[in-house]
């Protein structure tokens, strides 16, 4: 973990972290890359979970997914957390790996994978939400 979080993280969550396989929009597990949340916020993300229709069939594939395959993952005082050997071997995380802030969470990528999805992100011309941003501003 970056020296720049590690205050934080033993701050607002004790070093407690929970690391799981990222989902895309359909609710399938994101090639290569792996979510991990400070404890606090896998509880609040938990809670949402569980307030989804039980047999909504994303719902479900999104609790397989997530729930399923989280893992606790306890950082130690160096920064340094293990990730569960089957949760390196979904995400094909051999020694590089690239680690992305992303608000509430990190997003652990294999750097191969995280290389061939920012080019493909650079490259798309897709615009689906887009109206949802007009009022964002920068």
């Amino acid at each position: 973990m970056p020296t720049r979080y590690r205050k934080e993280l033993e701050e607002c969550c004790e070093r407690q972290l929970i690391v799981t396989v990222a989902v895309n929009e359909r609710c399938v597990g994101e090639s290569g890359c792996l979510w991990l949340y400070p404890l606090p916020e896998w509880e609040r993300l938990e809670q949402t979970i569980s307030r989804l229709p039980t047999l909504n069939k994303m719902a479900g594939k999104l609790r397989r997914f997530v729930i399923g395959n989280a893992s606790e993952c306890e950082m130690d005082g160096q920064g340094r957390f293990l990730l569960p050997e089957k949760l390196r071997k979904f995400a094909q995380m051999d020694k590089k790996i690239v680690l992305v802030g992303q608000l509430n969470k990190f997003e652990i990528w294999n750097d191969v994978a995280w290389t061939a999805k920012e080019s493909e992100w650079l490259n798309s011309d897709d615009d689906e939400g887009l109206d949802e941003l007009d009022t964002l501003s920068f």
